[in-house]
């Protein structure tokens, strides 16, 4: 649940710095971990829903593609052990 609001925090300041019209980030986590202890996080899927105004998606996929390769050190640190993918949809307002 840490990883989801710090990299949505990031994914909301990045489209905003860029002027985007956003109004509303939600992401939901779907992830699997290992059976035995250690039981670390093996795959997370980051499902984001971006509402906004006149949002593109190569805006919103940028900002994604930042928050989780150079911003959010939650997300950094989880892929040292875990398959990180990520997907996001687009809500007009």
């Amino acid at each position: 649940m840490g990883t989801g609001g710090c990299t949505a925090y990031d994914v909301v300041h990045i489209l905003k710095k860029s002027r985007a019209d956003v109004l509303d980030c939600e992401v939901s986590l779907d992830a699997e971990r290992a059976a035995e202890d250690p039981k670390v996080f093996e795959r997370i899927h980051f499902h984001f829903k971006v509402s906004g105004r006149g949002l593109q998606a190569k805006q919103v996929e940028r900002a994604v593609n930042l928050s989780h390769e150079k911003y959010c050190s939650a997300s950094i640190m989880l892929a040292k052990t875990a398959t990180i993918t990520h997907s996001f949809e687009i809500i007009e307002a």
